[in-house]
């Protein structure tokens, strides 16, 4: 499993301490819990007393670290030991995807603002490459931004002049996004310039998710866009998941990192697909 070390004593009591200010407190949190989430889906259980060990925490932050994930239905616990729990939607989660491709994912973020003028109305649904593009958005103001995402809505409510339309519907925990009919419905009485949006997995030329109201609901978006924009790391094309959103040819543009295979890159060209990639930032 590539991404934090799972075979290690990890001690974080420094990294964590109750002396830090509150707002890196909660990053810390969120860093250790995708380390506790990696050391579960790796070694499939785990009991919480070793939790405590190995990342140099007391016995009530485990529980509460682990109850978390749990209520994003990722994992189960049972008598003093939590296990992975058989769902495809454990790489769905935003707290799985959050820190993966950190690099990749802001170097396409910023690719995309290139589809993004002042004036226009946008769908940005759920993903955590979507929500990259945040950062540069004030500065392509007046905007109208909508999004099912709670993480977004949070995000840019204070943005100036930027009118922001949030999209309703049953929330799902695991996603931080509102999704189902309640949504879709709202999302098809709209009509935006540009939908951004990212996906599971790519095999050939078919994108797909593990989620079919996450299929569901980015369809609607699709379908009440003018133009269509994937934001795709390269990890993408290295993936499964079972529901057929679209192929690559229904999107205006896909945009990708340097780290695409030349192969994937070749032949989605030799499609006549629009692919774009996107630069790395050489700074510092």
């Amino acid at each position: 499993m590539a991404g934090f070390p799972v075979n290690n004593k990890v001690d974080v009591k420094d990294l964590l301490s109750e002396e830090l200010p509150s707002d890196s407190r909660h990053a810390r949190q969120l860093v250790r819990r995708q380390m506790i989430a990696e050391t579960v889906l790796a070694e499939g259980s785990i009991r919480i007393e070793d939790l405590t060990e190995r990342f140099g925490i007391s016995l009530m932050t485990a529980h509460r670290d682990v109850d978390e994930l749990v209520s994003r239905g990722l994992f189960r616990k049972t008598r003093g030991i939590v296990s992975a729990a058989p769902t495809s939607l454990i790489e769905s989660s935003d707290a799985y995807r959050a820190t993966r491709q950190g690099k990749e994912k802001k170097a396409i973020a910023r690719a995309a603002m290139q589809f993004v003028e002042p004036g226009q109305a946008i769908f940005m649904d759920d993903a955590t490459t979507v929500h990259e593009m945040t950062r540069f958005l004030p500065a392509k103001v007046p905007l109208t931004v909508i999004t099912n995402s709670l993480v977004l809505i949070n995000e840019l409510k204070e943005v100036n002049d930027l009118n922001l339309i949030c999209l309703g519907g049953q929330f799902y925990h695991w996603c931080n996004a509102f999704m189902g009919h309640i949504t879709t419905n709202e999302i098809r009485r709209l009509r935006a310039d540009t939908v951004f949006m990212s996906l599971s997995a790519i095999v050939g030329e078919a994108v797909y998710h593990q989620s079919p109201e996450t299929v569901e609901t980015k369809r609607a978006m699709f379908e009440s866009s003018a133009r269509r924009v994937l934001l795709a790391d390269h990890t993408k094309f290295e993936r499964r998941a079972l529901h057929h959103f679209a192929t690559l040819e229904e999107f205006d543009a896909v945009i990708v990192d340097e780290d695409i295979p030349i192969s994937h890159l070749s032949r989605m060209r030799s499609k006549g697909i629009n692919v774009i990639v996107a630069e790395a930032d050489r700074a510092g």
